[in-house]
């Protein structure tokens, strides 16, 4: 079965922040691999394809993953040029419970901007969506009642 994963690219080295603000707010297990672990040809023929672009520092995030039951958030510091931050990509969050919506929800809007605080909508869900201060969108949902479609 194929599965998808947000995949984040963070500007000025923010990943490991951003990834440990995301599973203070969601919880997890968060995993890093970073640029000084790469082997030494490996990161030479990392040097030739970022063509001109500064390297990373050895402490820059390669690779990172927060896993928590079905969700995989990926994030790196690592691209071939600066990541623009747009609205284009949501990521929807299917929660257990309200209280999760509600409490993961606090969490990521600290320092984000709001768009709609959670409340209960016409087709039997709680939801809510925000932007986080990493300017990455965000959207919480619990069903909490059979679909009205």
């Amino acid at each position: 079965m194929s599965k998808l994963s947000p995949f984040l690219r963070f500007n000025d080295s923010k990943c490991r922040e951003a990834m440990n603000f995301y599973k203070d707010a969601i919880g997890g297990e968060l995993k890093f691999m970073i640029f000084g672990d790469t082997p030494a040809d490996t990161a030479e023929e990392m040097k030739k394809e970022m063509k001109g672009a500064p390297m990373p520092s050895e402490d820059a995030v390669m690779h990172s993953t927060l896993t928590k039951g079905d969700l995989l958030l990926i994030g790196s510091d690592m691209m071939r040029d600066k990541a623009k931050v747009g609205d284009n990509v949501t990521i929807m969050m299917e929660c257990e419970n309200q209280k999760e919506v509600d409490d993961v929800f606090a969490k990521l809007s600290k320092g984000g901007e709001i768009f709609m605080k959670p409340e209960k909508q016409f087709w039997g869900g709680y939801f809510g969506t925000l932007t986080d201060k990493y300017g990455v969108e965000w959207s919480l949902h619990f069903q909490m009642e059979p679909m009205k479609m």
